[in-house]
């Protein structure tokens, strides 16, 4: 008796067949991936398309390859898409005041230097650690403040010990600059109970009421950043090569249902 050879379940041996006929006849692919693009997710695509349809010859397999084409240039349409947001926002960003303005209409706008940048840049998460990291600095400032009112003899250096170690270096530089630097009608600074109350209770606490609009306000502002970095012409171009891949798209694979159709006899030749 003759020995019989193990076979593969049908299933499992079409999809090997077919995937050895995708090496064999994929005579486009070498022409589709760009050099800088990732020729294995490609491939990937490839497979799982030629796994989905089993085409059992080169006519379909090249039906097949040119569904993966396809989707493979979608992609990089959203890929150019993306660019021209991106191109979009630095046009916008340099603009950021006028952005910011626009964005927060009743909100005064003159310190907001920053703000677009960091709305766009900032996560949900960043946002939320950033207002506590602000609310932590605001109780430390309201206790040195506190301090200062008091009647200890120290009331200064405890003060100052209260503030965070960027705060004081802020107060340094206050007590640094000379008469030449300071703006017309601002008094200079001074190393006392009354001079670090103003500098609290003044540009400090100005400070925070600036970072707790832009924190409060960021979705406001990223919104309005993205809306002002929409370029219609540009996209108008690229949403118009988008529907020539969808209805290319549609025409290939309706040839290959209808192939398939045919082979198994579902529809008159």
């Amino acid at each position: 008796m003759s020995e019989t050879k193990p076979s593969m379940p049908p299933e499992s041996a079409g999809t090997e067949i077919t995937r050895f006929n995708a090496l064999r006849h994929g005579v486009l692919s070498r022409y589709t991936v760009l050099p800088w693009e990732d020729a294995d997710e490609y491939r990937a695509l490839l497979e799982a398309l030629v796994v989905e349809h089993a085409p059992p010859g080169p006519t379909e397999e090249h039906l097949v390859e040119e569904l993966a084409g396809i989707v493979w240039r979608k992609r990089r349409f959203r890929l150019a898409e993306l660019a021209a947001y991106r191109r979009g926002l630095g046009d916008t960003l340099p603009h950021w005041r006028e952005t910011a303005k626009a964005a927060l209409v009743p909100i005064d706008a003159d310190e907001q230097s920053g703000w677009v940048a960091d709305a766009i840049r900032a996560t949900a998460a960043d946002t939320e650690e950033a207002i506590r990291e602000l609310h932590e600095h605001e109780a430390m400032t309201r206790r040195a403040i506190k301090l200062l009112g008091s009647k200890r003899d120290d009331a200064y250096e405890a003060a100052l010990a209260a503030l965070r170690e960027d705060m004081r270096v802020y107060w340094a530089n206050e007590l640094a600059l000379s008469p030449a630097e300071l703006e017309k009608g601002e008094k200079p600074a001074t190393a006392n109970v009354e001079g670090l109350l103003r500098f609290l209770e003044g540009p400090v606490q100005r400070w925070y009421d600036n970072r707790n609009k832009e924190l409060a306000n960021r979705q406001v502002i990223r919104e309005q950043a993205f809306g002002e970095a929409l370029d219609p012409n540009r996209l108008e171009r690229l949403g118009r090569y988008e529907v020539h891949l969808d209805r290319k798209f549609e025409r290939v694979l309706a040839m290959l249902l209808r192939l398939k159709d045919l082979r198994q006899g579902t529809v008159a030749g």
